[in-house]
């Protein structure tokens, strides 16, 4: 395994008052969607939690590919109701307020978690309110920058690799795009139960994703993977069917009855009709921002049985440049945004 880029927080302050919590706070917004500079820092209203929701000062917040597609225009844009619109899912921080007294999380608890955007404001602020089964304790091992950089990638992985493919001893695995912020999660959970992984990447992440636990790392830019593998039990496709047409010529490397996982939304609707016409399973995946399986991730995390890889790490003002940055398509692992101090 690779060492960790980043050391854990040294200590944690007193927990806020909730009457020490401001009306106003920063965030990163967009007022329409489109290109990346029309992501801006602005001041919001604090939110308000409501019933089991948990109120969270961030200290930092996870960029992922969904972000900048929905800021964009794609996504879940059309699920905003409203703008300003906060963007984000992925953040960790420290409880401010909790529903209840013998809350399991009560105030000063460090976490991290994922909230419902766009049914509420997004973690590109200094703010959020999470209900109380989307959150678990932060993994102590790490610090909040690498903890923000884990949920929404970690918590895809995990349900790919293990509730969907069932990761197990033998298996043979193709994962392409192993590189990225779910790709690396999923490369360590498939080696950890077991599989035998075989990644697409480019040639300057190879040493790494075998540290990772990648068994066979072929490098797309002079390699066509269906020219070297054949019989896999699952290709899990974050790339979908772009212009190279990867999703389709991962259907003719499958075994008969095998199965295909395509995760990126809208990369390749006739999927499932091609997969049936191959002869092999297929299925899409959303993730789920499951509290207890966050909290068995940060066990293992923990125990150093995966790591996360924190590429750069922007301060909120510099959100549009962490978009551009995502859309290059070279980030190796997670890029945080960093919004307050611990």
């Amino acid at each position: 395994m690779i060492p960790r880029p980043l050391r854990h927080d040294a200590s944690s302050p007193a927990p806020m008052r909730a009457e020490d919590v401001p009306t106003q706070m920063r965030a990163a917004v967009i007022t329409t969607t489109g290109a990346p500079e029309l992501l801006h820092e602005t001041q919001l209203p604090v939110p308000q939690p409501v019933l089991g929701e948990l109120l969270v000062r961030v200290v930092a917040a996870g960029v992922n590919p969904i972000d900048a597609k929905t800021r964009a225009g794609q996504g879940v844009s059309g699920a905003i109701t409203g703008y300003p619109a906060t963007l984000g899912f992925d953040f960790s921080g420290v409880v401010v307020t909790s529903p209840f007294e013998a809350h399991p999380f009560p105030a000063g608890t460090e976490v991290f978690g994922m909230v419902p955007f766009p049914r509420t404001g997004g973690t590109y602020a200094e703010y959020v309110v999470v209900p109380s089964q989307s959150l678990a304790r932060k993994p102590a091992s790490l610090s909040h920058v690498e903890a923000a950089g884990i949920p929404l990638a970690a918590l895809t992985a995990w349900g790919v690799v293990v509730e969907t493919a069932h990761a197990h001893e033998g298996q043979r695995v193709l994962i392409h795009a192993g590189s990225g912020g779910v790709g690396h999660f999923a490369v360590q959970l498939a080696a950890y139960f077991g599989a035998h992984v075989t990644v697409t990447s480019s040639a300057r992440n190879a040493a790494w994703l075998r540290e990772l636990g990648a068994s066979v790392v072929i490098d797309y830019a002079t390699t066509r993977f269906e020219d070297v593998v054949a019989d896999m039990d699952v290709v899990i496709d974050l790339v979908a069917n772009t212009e190279d047409e990867t999703g389709t010529r991962s259907l003719g490397v499958i075994r008969p009855g095998g199965l295909y996982v395509m995760v990126p939304s809208g990369g390749w609707p006739g999927f499932a009709e091609a997969a049936a016409e191959a002869g092999v399973r297929a299925t899409g995946y959303k993730v789920i921002p499951d509290g207890d399986v966050l909290a068995t991730i940060a066990r293992l995390l923990d125990t150093g049985s995966i790591q996360v890889y924190i590429d750069t790490v922007y301060d909120l003002a510099d959100a549009a440049e962490a978009h551009r940055a995502l859309e290059r398509g070279r980030t190796r692992g997670k890029s945080v945004l960093r919004i307050s101090e611990a």
